[in-house]
């Protein structure tokens, strides 16, 4: 079940890493349909199975062929089971619903709506949706959270990942026949900022086989800054032969940094939700010729509201060759901003997504090529 490092054989297609997925948490990047996701070089989406299973329901997506027909999108689609959601929601609110042994209960925003999520549901549900890779519900924490909490999660997080380890094998199997890949299942590592609770997850999930690992749980501390100390301890539990998500990891130093420890898969609504707001990415030096992102430490918020851009004719970042640079100038998204027209929300996304796809990308290609000079 072991994947290579450089790509994954999902349904929908090869999935060249390293990559990022931005979040289309209820089947839609805002602001942007498949065509201008394909423009940010875009390969991969994320959608939340705790959100779609509520609006616009199971049903609906069913009945529609699967999330690819419903949503238009070719590529592939990686399901969240929603664990990070149900922290959310049900931790700092009680009154959404609760987690038990059994899986999550949350009720909708909608009077007398119930929903009851457990492992095998989830399963149940991911697949009916056509996703091309699976993640286990798990059970997420705070970093900040007591030992006691911790050491729940990681006991719930183990059980459940077992229970929808045996779900997924006993529903693929019955379709094996299929010509094609599989979808895939990943496995998320919970424990919080402990070591030993991190290696007790991790070699737990091992010991079942999966395609694949995520790391789970907050990942900033609670000053904003990235745990990169324990992002990278559990990146070492994990053999570097399996693939990882840093989920929830969208900041362009964070990214990073974690294409150094070594993670290989990102998601995050980070870059759609800066461009909302008027957090504009860009570098403190022009991009080469050849139009990659380098970092080092350049990168710089381009706040789109400034005053000293209503006159600029220069595009975001120089050299940039994603739609939004190509075609527009600061003066006029400045403009676009100031009235609240929705194209504003459309360009802004187009150029942070461009940004970060390529981010991605060069970095990425960076670390291999260091890696195979030290393995020499």
């Amino acid at each position: 079940m072991k994947q290579s490092p450089r790509f994954l054989n999902l349904p929908s297609g090869q999935l060249l890493l390293p990559v990022f997925m931005p979040d289309a948490t209820f089947g839609v990047v805002r602001s942007l349909d498949s065509q201008d996701l394909k423009k940010c070089g875009v390969e991969a989406v994320v959608m939340n199975t705790i959100h779609l299973m509520q609006h616009p329901g199971s049903s609906v997506i069913r009945q529609s062929g699967g999330l690819h027909d419903f949503v238009g999108w070719s590529g592939p689609i990686v399901t969240d089971s929603g664990g990070f959601q149900a922290y959310s929601l049900i931790q700092q609110n009680r009154r959404w619903g609760s987690i038990t042994n059994n899986g999550l209960i949350f009720h909708s925003k909608k009077p007398g709506r119930r929903f009851v999520l457990t492992p095998e549901k989830s399963i149940q549900l991911q697949l009916s949706y056509g996703s091309d890779l699976l993640i286990c519900l798990d059970h997420c924490t705070h970093v900040s959270e007591p030992f006691e909490s911790q050491e729940e999660s990681v006991a719930r997080t183990i059980e459940w990942a077992r229970r929808c380890k045996d779900e997924f094998m006993k529903r693929v199997v019955r379709t094996e026949k299929a010509r094609g890949p599989r979808p895939l299942l990943f496995a998320v590592v919970q424990g919080g900022d402990n070591y030993e609770l991190r290696r007790r997850c991790a070699e737990s999930l091992m010991e079942m086989e999966f395609d694949g690992f995520a790391y789970g749980g907050y990942p900033i501390d609670e000053k904003g800054n990235l745990l990169a100390d324990v992002l990278e301890f559990t990146r070492k539990l994990i053999p570097s032969e399996y693939s990882m998500i840093a989920l929830g990891i969208g900041h362009p130093n964070n990214i990073r940094e974690c294409l150094r420890i070594g993670y290989d898969l990102f998601d995050s609504s980070m870059p759609t939700r800066d461009a909302r707001k008027g957090r504009l990415y860009s570098t403190r030096k022009d991009l080469s010729q050849s139009s990659q992102i380098r970092m080092n430490e350049t990168f710089r918020y381009c706040y789109i509201k400034d005053r000293k851009y209503a006159k600029s004719k220069e595009p975001i970042l120089q050299h940039c060759q994603c739609p939004t640079c190509s075609n527009y100038s600061l003066a006029y998204l400045h403009h676009l901003f100031g009235i609240r027209d929705t194209l504003y929300l459309r360009l802004a996304t187009l150029h942070n997504l461009y940004f970060t796809t390529r981010l991605v990308g060069h970095e990425g290609r960076l670390h291999e090529r260091g890696q195979k000079r030290t393995d020499q």
